[in-house]
C-alpha cells in the first residue's frame, strides 16, 4: 500500500499537543505519596551522621530513608551483571560518598511540599576526604578499560612508525571536549506501586525490558513480578538508557510506606547521578604524501570515568573505519575522578571522536593546500578498513557531491579570512558524518480484531522520535489496512521484548519484527477467508488473494472481496493474530554496516567582537530507506541542532575544589534556542540497504550530531584563521588566537 516513507503526521501528535499524553510523573494513584531525593554536598568521604529528628516530627512525613534504615539488598546492592548492562548505583547500602550530588537520603511525605520541607530540615554531617578532580594530574594514573563497547580498547594495523616515515606532511594536535549533561525537557521521574509481591513502575526509561530485569535483580525479586510502564518519554538521548539509583530507591520507599510513591529529580540533580558525557583529551597524529594519500594515523584518547565504575567514551572507534589508512593505531585510557559515572550521550564516542578526526583532516587539507572534500575522497574506504568486509551499502561519495552542490561549496575561496561581508568574517567548513548501523533481536504481535481494526505491539519505546508513527506505517503497509484502522502499542514490559532505544537501533530492530508479525496475521486472515464456504473467496489459492484497505480481495478480480470483520465473524469472532521475532543473521559476518553523511556549514564571525553564528547547515545522509520522511528529517535536524550546541555552547563546568558543577541548571547550562539556529537543509539519499534488514532501513537517531562540531570548527578556522581545538568554540578562544582585526 506504499505507506512506508510517506511524510505522515505523528499518530500521537494530538495527544501531545492537547496534554493527553501521560509521562512518568503524571500518572495518578490513590494515596499517592511524594519522595524527594537528598544528595551529598561533598565529592568524597562518608556520612558521619544524619539528624532526622526535625523531619521525622513534621506532619505528613512518612519515611526518612538513609543508609541507617534502608532495606538491605541482595549482594549489597551491587549489580550482578557487568556495567553498563547494570550500573553501580547509590542505594543507601553504605555511608560512603564518591561524588558530589550522590544520593544520601530519601524523604517521603503525603505532599510534595511537605517532602521538600522535610528534606531541607535534615542535618547531615560529613567526614570529608580529599577528592580526585583535576584531570590533568590524574591522567598519569589512567588505565586501559577491561572491555569496551564497539571493539577492543586498543588496535593497530600495519606498521605505524613506517607509515609516519613515508609521509611528507604531518599534523600533530590535541583536541579536547568537555563534560556535558543531557538535559532533556523531562527530568528523570518514576512512580512505584506494590501489589503484594508485584511491583509496577511508571518510569521515564529508554528500555522497559532492560529496566524490568535490572530492577528485579537489584531488589532480589522475579522479573515477572516487575511491570514497567513508559508510554511517553520526554527526551532521553542516552541518560535514560540505564536504570539509575532513584528508580530502585523509589521502589524501596514505596514498599516501606505501603503506598504508591512518586519521585522526580530536580534539574540540578540531573548533573551527576544519571550520567553525562565525559571529558576527553584526544591526541591525533596524521601523515600523508603530497598527493593527500594518508600513510599513517594515530588516535589516543583519554577520558574520565568515575572512581567506582569504568565507562569508556569510544572516541577512537570512528577513526578505525572511516578512511583507508594502511597504518593505524588507536588507544583508550580511563582517568578515574570523583564524579558520577558517565554514560551514553547521543552518539557516544562518535560525536567526540569525529570532532577530533575531522578537525585533524581539515588541518591536513590546509597543510597540503588541498580541498577538504578532495582529501576525503582521496582516502575513501571502499571496504571496511578495519575488518576488511564489504559495506552492506555505502553512498558517501554521493553525499559529498550532493552536499557540496546544495551548499555551494564551489564558491568557497581556499585561504582563511578570504571571505567577508562588511564586518562579518565568513567561513565555510565541512566534515564527514558516520554512525554504526545496529540491530538487536526484537519481537512483536499483530492482532486483527473482530471489528476490523488491528492492534500491533512491541515492548519498545518512543522518545519523541516518532516510533508510534513509523511502526503504525510499517504495520498498516504489511497488513493491507488503512492507517486509521491500525494502532500501535509500546512502552510496556508485558509486551513482546524489544531492545533499549539506544544506539540508533529501534527502527532497525523493531520494524522488521512488526512487519513479519503483520504479514503473519494477514496470511492467516487470507487463509481463513479462502477456507470459508461463506466467503466470496472460498476455494481460491491464497497466492491469488491479498488484503487492501482492510478487505480480503482477489488479485485478478476486485469484485471478489470480503471485509476482514466479516471473515472473523464467520470464523467464530476471535481475533486473528500473528507473532514474530526478528534478529540478525549470518549477514553480520559478511558485511560491515554503517550509515554515512556529509555536513557543510557556513559560519559568521563578527570581526570586532568575535561572536559566532551559524546561519546555514547542509546535511546529506545515506541511512538506507527512510520510513517517514517528516519524522526522519526532523530527527536528523535535531541531531544537527545538538551538534551546534556541542560546538558552540555546551559544557558542564566542574569546580575542581569541590567536585560540584557550577552551572547545573538550564539558566547557565547553555543549549541552542531558536535564535541560535539558522537554515538547516537536510537531504536523505533514500537508498535501501537490503543486506541490513528486510525494510532496508538503518537507524538515524545519532548520525545527525556526528560531524557537525568539526564542520563548525573548520568553518570558524576558515573565517578567522584561528584553529580552536577545545570545545566549545567561544569568542574568547577566537580572540586569544588573534583571529579578530
Amino acid at each position: 500500500m506504499n505507506m512506508i516513507g510517506q511524510p505522515l503526521d505523528r499518530t500521537d501528535g494530538v495527544l501531545k499537543v492537547t496534554g493527553g499524553a501521560k509521562y512518568a510523573a503524571e500518572f495518578p494513584a490513590a494515596q499517592l505519596a511524594h519522595a524527594v531525593l537528598v544528595t551529598s554536598t561533598i565529592a568524597r568521604g562518608r556520612v558521619a551522621a544524619i539528624d532526622t529528628t526535625r523531619a521525622d516530627a513534621m506532619p505528613g512525613v512518612l519515611l526518612v530513608m538513609t543508609s541507617r534504615n534502608a532495606p538491605r539488598l541482595p549482594n549489597g546492592g551491587e549489580p550482578e551483571v557487568s556495567p553498563p548492562a547494570q550500573r553501580r548505583l547509590s542505594l543507601l547500602q553504605t555511608d560512603e560518598i564518591r561524588y558530589d550530588n550522590e544520593p544520601v537520603a530519601l524523604v517521603v511525605a503525603d505532599t510534595l511540599e511537605r517532602a521538600i520541607d522535610a528534606a531541607d530540615r535534615l542535618r547531615i554531617t560529613y567526614a570529608p576526604e580529599s577528592p580526585t578532580l583535576d584531570f590533568a594530574s590524574a591522567k598519569a594514573h589512567g588505565h586501559p578499560p577491561a572491555s569496551m563497547i564497539g571493539g577492543k580498547p586498543d588496535t593497530e594495523r600495519g606498521n605505524i612508525e613506517h607509515g609516519f616515515s613515508t609521509g611528507s606532511v604531518r599534523v600533530n594536535a590535541v583536541y579536547t571536549t568537555p563534560m556535558e549533561h543531557h538535559n532533556p525537557m523531562e527530568p528523570h521521574a518514576v512512580m512505584a506501586s506494590w501489589d503484594g509481591p508485584r511491583l509496577t513502575l511508571y518510569d521515564t526509561t529508554q528500555g522497559v525490558g532492560n529496566a524490568r530485569k535490572a530492577v528485579a535483580t537489584f531488589l532480589g525479586i522475579k522479573p515477572e513480578d516487575v511491570h514497567i510502564v513508559s508510554p511517553f518519554v520526554g527526551g532521553g538521548f542516552g541518560c535514560k538508557g540505564s536504570v539509575w539509583s532513584q528508580v530502585v530507591l523509589c521502589a524501596m520507599a514505596a514498599r516501606q510506606v505501603g503506598r504508591p510513591v512518586r519521585l522526580a529529580l530536580t534539574r540540578p540533580q540531573m548533573f551527576g547521578p544519571v550520567g553525562g558525557r565525559p571529558y576527553t583529551e584526544q591526541h591525533l597524529v596524521l601523515s600523508a604524501r603530497k598527493d593527500g594519500t594518508l600513510t599513517a594515523l594515530r588516535h589516543d584518547t583519554f577520558s574520565n570515568t568515575s572512581t567506582f565504575e569504568d565507562w569508556t567514551e569510544t572516541s577512537g572507534v570512528v577513526t578505525r573505519m572511516l578512511y583507508e589508512v594502511p597504518n593505524l593505531a588507536t588507544s583508550h585510557r580511563l582517568v578515574p575522578l570523583n564524579v558520577g559515572t558517565p554514560t551514553f550521550m547521543r552518539a557516544p564516542g562518535e560525536t567526540t571522536g569525529s570532532f577530533a578526526l575531522e578537525s585533524a583532516m581539515d588541518e591536513l587539507a590546509v597543510a597540503l593546500k588541498m580541498d577538504p572534500v578532495a582529501l576525503r575522497l582521496k582516502n575513501y574506504a571502499e571496504i571496511d578498513p578495519e575488518e576488511r568486509k564489504p559495506w552492506s551499502s555505502k553512498q558517501l561519495r554521493e553525499c559529498y557531491r550532493l552536499g557540496a552542490e546544495r551548499f555551494g561549496w564551489s564558491k568557497r575561496t581556499a585561504a582563511p579570512r578570504s571571505m567577508r561581508a562588511g564586518n562579518t568574517l565568513i567561513g565555510m567548513g565541512m566534515a564527514t558524518a558516520t554512525y554504526p548501523a545496529r540491530r538487536s533481536e526484537a519481537s512483536a504481535f499483530a492482532r486483527i480484531l473482530p471489528d476490523g481494526n488491528a492492534v500491533v505491539a512491541s515492548g519498545t519505546q518512543d522518545l519523541g522520535t516518532g516510533t508510534y508513527t513509523v511502526m503504525t506505517q510499517v504495520a498498516a503497509d504489511a497488513l493491507g489496512f488503512p492507517l486509521d484502522r491500525v494502532s500501535f502499542a509500546l512502552g510496556d514490559s508485558s509486551l513482546p521484548n524489544a531492545p533499549v532505544s539506544g544506539g540508533s537501533q529501534s527502527v532497525a530492530s523493531v520494524a522488521p519484527a512488526v512487519r513479519q508479525a503483520a504479514i503473519a496475521a494477514r496470511e492467516r486472515l487470507i487463509a481463513t477467508a479462502c477456507a470459508d464456504a461463506g466467503s466470496p473467496l472460498h476455494g481460491m489459492s491464497t497466492d491469488d488473494v491479498t488484503v487492501v484497505d482492510g478487505w480480503v480481495v482477489a488479485r485478478r478480480d476486485a469484485s471478489r472481496r470480503d471485509p476482514a470483520a466479516a471473515v472473523i465473524a464467520r470464523a467464530g469472532g476471535q481475533p486473528i493474530e500473528g507473532r514474530a521475532t526478528a534478529k540478525r543473521g549470518e549477514e553480520a559476518q559478511r558485511y560491515a554496516f554503517h550509515s554515512f553523511g556529509a555536513v557543510f556549514v557556513e559560519a559568521h564571525v563578527d570581526a570586532a567582537l568575535g561572536t559566532i553564528r551559524v546561519p546555514r547547515v547542509v546535511g546529506v545522509y545515506d541511512v538506507g530507506k527512510l520510513l517517514n520522511e517528516k519524522t526522519g528529517k526532523s530527527q536528523l535536524m535535531g541531531g544537527i541542532v545538538w551538534g551546534i550546541g556541542a560546538a558552540l555552547e555546551e559544557a558542564s563546568e566542574l569546580d575542581v575544589r569541590y567536585g560540584r558543577f557550577v552551572n547545573a541548571n538550564l539558566a547557565e547550562y547553555h543549549v541552542p534556542v531558536n535564535a541560535d539556529i539558522g537554515t538547516i537543509d537536510v537531504s536523505v539519499l533514500n537508498v535501501p540497504d537490503p543486506q541490513f534488514n528486510a525494510l532496508g532501513a538503518r537507524g538515524i537517531g545519532e548520525i545527525g550530531i556526528t560531524g557537525v562540531p568539526a564542520a563548525i570548527a573548520n568553518a570558524v578556522y576558515h573565517a578567522t584563521g584561528v584553529r580552536v581545538r577545545n570545545l566549545p568554540i567561544t569568542l574568547d578562544k577566537v580572540l586569544e588566537g588573534g583571529g579578530i582585526v
